[in-house]
């Protein structure tokens, strides 16, 4: 059974999701284990992503999978709940790589219409360049912007 971060159900309370919302959602690996350093294991995760747009759950913006952690930027589409989409991501990519990968719960940040979408999508893509892992975006195989 995975224990929950104290307080952490409370965080939740008063949330809920919008349709047409945009979210910035980050999860981590449990243990910060480097899951995604594997092609595969990445590749499966971008392909559970990509299987909520094709539900029409959600409209991918941007994302980047880090050896250990996920930033996506989406935009709920339909009856969809960001907690449903989230979890049926976490549960089918650990299911298929078999074996349980994901620190309870996520960050999410719900975009105001005031902040530059681009700018989080830009900060999101940036992300290997910060953490060392390459010189420039480009060189980096798992990410995605719909400006780019």
């Amino acid at each position: 059974m995975i224990q929950s971060a104290p307080h952490q159900s409370s965080l939740r309370k008063g949330r809920y999701s919008q349709e047409n919302q945009i979210y910035h959602v980050i999860s981590n690996t449990k243990n910060k284990q480097k899951i995604f350093n594997n092609l595969i294991n990445a590749r499966i995760l971008v392909q559970n992503m990509m299987l909520q747009d094709q539900l029409e759950h959600t409209k991918t913006l941007a994302f980047v999978v880090m050896p250990n952690h996920l930033h996506w930027l989406l935009q709920l589409q339909d009856t969809a709940t960001l907690a449903n989409v989230v979890k049926n991501v976490k549960a089918k990519t650990a299911q298929m790589i078999g074996q349980p990968i994901w620190q309870a719960g996520y960050y999410d940040h719900a975009v105001r219409k005031d902040e530059d979408i681009r700018n989080i999508a830009r900060y999101i893509i940036a992300n290997p360049i910060r953490a060392g892992l390459v010189k420039k975006a480009g060189d980096y195989p798992h990410w995605y912007a719909i400006w780019l």
